[in-house]
């Protein structure tokens, strides 16, 4: 689930489980999920801003065929189908790694979760500082930035499996929450993970590209870090 909400933020990490983290003075990250993840990035920055050129245009049609005033309701109306809160996310990932359940469970509690590495893989740097780790991505000069923070619990469970909930928020607001459930595979070895995860807020239409864009991105950034993607039941939508 990208962010811009997603793309461009500032991601503050609050750890609280058993895990620690790295005190270095930048958090090592997968180079090849950050490759990625700069793809991702350089394909969603000129559809997000096709969004706005599509806006604009409509609204020099409208003044060109009408007058300004038609035009300027027109241009509301634009604007507000495309930042009305309409759109949510949910579902579900089914993954398979030959990583033994404890190196997963402390990848999914650490300062990189797998499944965010669309937003920690376009980060500036990645710096931990007393179990927190902030990623910084600067943008329109620096001018903009938005603060995500996860908060993180692990856990085992009464049948031995390892359990990592994620709570995301961004800026103070509920933004989206993960429960990553990870058993051994005992049939052919290595370990299954399923994450379920869920937007806490709604998004609008001008999201969309953001979305089919970072749908192309999702599998392949998981499997640099060695996840198959086994099954993956999503919903983006009212």
């Amino acid at each position: 689930m990208p962010v811009r909400d997603g793309a461009y933020e500032e991601l503050t990490v609050h750890r609280h489980s058993r895990h620690t983290m790295p005190s270095a003075t930048d958090v090592d990250r997968s180079p090849e999920a950050r490759a990625v993840a700069e793809r991702y990035l350089r394909r969603e920055r000129p559809l997000t801003a096709l969004v706005v050129v599509l806006v604009v245009g409509i609204f020099l049609a409208a003044y060109a065929v009408s007058s300004l005033l038609p035009a300027i309701a027109v241009a509301v109306v634009l604007l507000v189908a495309a930042r009305a809160p309409l759109l949510q996310s949910r579902g579900t990932i089914r993954l398979r790694t030959d990583d033994d359940p404890e190196t997963v469970a402390a990848a999914f509690a650490g300062p990189t979760p797998p499944v965010l590495a669309l937003q920690w893989g376009i980060a500036d740097n990645a710096v931990p500082s007393d179990g927190t780790a902030t990623y910084r991505v600067s943008y329109l000069l620096g001018l903009r930035s938005v603060e995500m923070s996860v908060e993180t619990d692990a856990e085992r469970t009464s049948d031995g499996a390892h359990r990592v909930d994620l709570a995301v928020t961004a800026n103070g607001s509920a933004w989206a929450t993960y429960t990553a459930m990870i058993r051994p595979e005992e049939k052919d070895g290595g370990t299954a993970v399923e994450v379920t995860y869920a937007a806490e807020r709604r998004f609008g239409l001008r999201r969309v590209p953001q979305q089919l864009v970072a749908d192309r991105y999702r599998d392949e950034v998981l499997a640099v870090q060695g996840y198959d993607v086994v099954e993956r039941d999503a919903h983006f939508g009212f």
